[in-house]
């Protein structure tokens, strides 16, 4: 049993897969539809023979009842000769006529030789029947008497009403026939149609079920198709995910390396670049004197040497405030701010609004501080044209909020500007300390970069060395002093 019906589901698989199924179902359909239509017409064309035969029979009842009123009608107006009984008489006659002429047309539609030669016989039986009446009548009204009822008594009607009656069994008889007939094609016809029902029925069930199925199916398809995408999807999240931290840390790297990078530039610039200006400028002063006396008109060119010496040194301590804030790690994030809000509106000529307080970050998160500080310094400088800046450095719950904002022309945020670089570099250095940076701007109204950051530890005291810098150079170079004893030339 269980193989025979794994062989009936394989049999409803391959069906299912096989490219002939649809076109098979079109056709039985087609075919089903063919015959409910055939069904349909037989039917229609056998009601309507029924209907015609049922108005044949009507017509030959109508030939006996219509003869019988006639022959009553004569007889009683021969038996009491009263007008009265002719009125039955002439109307029999006359749907006698009628009668029979629909019947001539019935079955000379059905050109039936047997019908229409009883026929014939039972036209002949009825009008010679209405002609023995009608003389019966005509004698009786000239007055004689006798005669019509010496004719009444012949045998001539008598043998008339049997002819008619036989001819017109017969033919209902035929009638008879045919109605049987007629009532089997059309019960045929009704289970012909019962049978495509039936069998149109179980097509549409089986093909509901099969689409049922197949639908069924096709959500777990979907379902599945859905799952693989989600959980791709997850993968892909993770995925991005990991490289997001994965680039951060890059970014963090590359900020500590180039921090430190420059925090090793600003030692070497202090050493060795320092120390040889500030021997030269020692030596130009230990030289001072004996020029003086020996080659006078060579003082002004040993002074404009020194003037020279302290622009390079003046020069050096630049750079080495570029490359690292000494005044970040000397003084503090709130006094390196100040100084640098300071330097920045001399170079500019803007007026520089500054408002911060100490906060507690560590010392990478106050570099970072100062770094987008000065970033926002040289973007509107380049770009802003604007009259006044803020400057402001305050605690907001667990975090601390640095914020730059100008009155210059501003930007659209959702297009790219032209420092969008340094604000993308400012974006990760900022996120790589676990924070998060807001700019708002927009055409003619300015615009305000803030930044806020975790706070975390203490803030550092003065004069701590920075972590991603070097130590700090001096505030200058010591001034020259004239040697006790002069150097030798």
């Amino acid at each position: 049993m269980i193989p025979t019906m794994n062989s009936h589901w394989a049999l409803l698989r391959r069906l299912r897969r096989s490219a002939f199924v649809f076109p098979i179902a079109v056709l039985v359909a087609a075919a089903l539809v063919t015959i409910s239509e055939t069904a349909y017409t037989e039917s229609k064309t056998s009601m309507d023979t029924l209907v015609q035969m049922g108005r044949a029979r009507l017509d030959l009842y109508a030939v006996l009842r219509r003869t019988a009123d006639a022959e009553s009608g004569q007889r009683g107006y021969l038996l009491t000769n009263r007008a009265e009984y002719l009125e039955p008489f002439k109307e029999a006659y006359a749907d006698l006529d009628i009668a029979l002429l629909a019947l001539r047309q019935h079955y000379a539609h059905l050109r039936d030789d047997v019908a229409q030669q009883h026929l014939g016989l039972l036209d002949a039986a009825v009008r010679t029947k209405l002609g023995e009446m009608s003389e019966a009548i005509r004698q009786q009204d000239e007055g004689r008497h006798d005669a019509a009822m010496e004719l009444l008594l012949t045998n001539i009607g008598r043998d008339q009403m049997v002819i008619i009656r036989e001819q017109a069994e017969q033919l209902l008889a035929l009638e008879n026939q045919r109605v049987a007939i007629g009532l089997k094609n059309i019960y045929d016809t009704l289970l012909l149609n019962r049978i495509g029902v039936a069998a149109m029925t179980a097509l549409s069930l089986l093909a509901l079920g099969m689409y049922l199925r197949q639908s069924r199916a096709l959500v777990r398809q979907q379902a599945e198709q859905q799952r693989l995408v989600q959980a791709e999807r997850d993968l892909l999240e993770i995925e991005v995910k990991r490289r997001t931290e994965q680039l951060t840390e890059l970014a963090k790297h590359l900020q500590s390396a180039r921090e430190d990078e420059r925090g090793r530039l600003a030692r070497e610039l202090h050493d060795e670049l320092g120390a040889l200006l500030t021997a030269a400028k020692l030596d130009a002063a230990r030289i001072k004197p004996k020029l003086a006396q020996a080659a006078p008109d060579a003082l002004e060119r040993l002074t404009h040497l020194t003037q020279t010496l302290n622009s390079g040194i003046a020069l050096k301590r630049r750079i080495i405030e570029d490359l690292h804030p000494s005044s970040l790690s000397n003084l503090g994030l709130v006094a390196a701010l100040e100084i640098l809000a300071r330097e920045f509106a001399e170079r500019s000529g803007l007026q520089v609004a500054v408002q911060v307080a100490p906060v507690a970050l560590s010392k990478s998160a106050q570099l970072t501080v100062y770094r987008l500080v000065q970033e926002a310094f040289t973007n509107i400088a380049k770009y802003a044209r604007a009259g006044e800046v803020r400057v402001t450095l305050r605690a907001e719950g667990d975090c601390a909020r640095v914020e730059v904002a100008d009155d210059g022309v501003g930007f659209d945020t959702a297009e790219r500007p032209p420092s969008s670089h340094g604000l993308l570099g400012m974006r990760y250095r900022v996120e790589s300390e676990g924070g998060e940076l807001q700019i708002r701007s927009a055409p003619g109204e300015g615009a305000a970069i803030s930044a806020r950051l975790p706070l975390r530890g203490e803030q550092p005291p003065a004069g701590a060395l920075d972590t991603l810098g070097a130590a700090p150079p001096p505030a200058g170079p010591p001034a020259p002093q004239a040697p006790a004893t002069p150097a030798p030339l």
